[in-house]
């Protein structure tokens, strides 16, 4: 009986299929991911493109005009923020008001400190540029 036992069973893992299917793994968004989709287009823009942090690296591109755009926290002082926003606007490029803290902004960035001004040169595979022409 034990061999006509292990007969079955082989016949039975012949009869499954041997293609086993890939399973496709989506990843959920977050709540925040879905509310903000800005932050995660600066996470990638930070991660695979050209930026620079500061206010004073933010004014110096502003006037030179070599960046493509600027993101602002909503705490930045406010003669620092007119200051950007004057050269930018001479200089016609787009700046989006981030709203939150500068802490925010950096925590954002994958930085542990605050960052007050970003400035992006080259936005990477993110789809930042799109969103400041929104805005």
């Amino acid at each position: 009986m034990a061999e006509e036992e292990t007969t079955e069973e082989e016949e039975e893992i012949e009869e499954k299929p041997k293609k086993k299917r890939k399973k496709v793994v989506r990843r959920r968004k977050t709540k925040k991911e879905r509310e903000k989709p800005l932050t995660v287009a600066v996470r990638l823009a930070v991660e695979s493109g050209k930026v620079e942090f500061g206010a004073r690296t933010g004014i110096a591109a502003s006037l030179l005009g070599k960046a493509k755009l600027f993101i602002v926290a909503s705490n930045t002082p406010k003669e620092t923020r007119e200051k950007i926003e004057r050269y930018a606007k001479i200089s016609k490029i787009p700046l989006i008001n981030f709203d939150g803290s500068s802490m925010e902004l950096g925590s954002v960035c994958g930085r542990p400190f605050p960052v007050s001004v970003l400035s992006v040169y080259e936005e990477g595979s993110s789809n930042i540029m799109e969103l400041a022409k929104k805005k």
